[in-house]
């Protein structure tokens, strides 16, 4: 989980590798060979959201191995665990509503954009840019999914 191999202008594989749960239980993120060309799907998919924004991106959760995506309780399909999918914020954009709603106003592809919020509150965006490309909005809270933004 060293490697700082630059995918994009903005981000490294690195920080899509990035986990304190796979650093704490000794977990190793590295992406496998097979999955990189999903890598750098998702970041040029990132790339286009970054230039949107213009304003950085703090990704709380990138690629997860199969190990890590257990630990943190993924789902068995997870797209974070084939290198398609992150969680982030961008704080100095604004919150996860105004971030949503200017992916969607912008016209970038993306398989799912999802406005996240745990129920102890914290919120952020989950962007997927998969094989599919649905233009799947949902928001998750309250344990539910519910279609579009809420």
């Amino acid at each position: 989980m060293t490697n700082s191999y630059q995918l994009t202008k903005n981000f490294s594989l690195s920080e899509l590798e990035a986990s304190s749960t796979a650093k704490a239980k000794g977990i190793d993120n590295s992406v496998p060979f097979e999955l990189m060309p999903n890598i750098h799907k998702l970041a040029d998919g990132l790339q286009l959201v970054r230039d949107l924004l213009g304003q950085p991106m703090i990704i709380s959760s990138g690629y997860r191995s199969p190990a890590l995506n257990k630990a943190v309780g993924g789902v068995l399909n997870s797209s974070h665990a084939n290198g398609e999918a992150v969680d982030f914020i961008s704080p100095k954009f604004g919150n996860t509503q105004k971030i949503c709603e200017a992916i969607i106003k912008s016209g970038i592809k993306f398989d799912q954009l999802i406005k996240e919020r745990n129920l102890k509150g914290s919120e952020w965006v989950h962007i997927g840019f998969g094989s599919q490309m649905r233009q799947e909005v949902l928001t998750y809270k309250g344990g539910r999914y519910y279609k579009g933004l809420v």
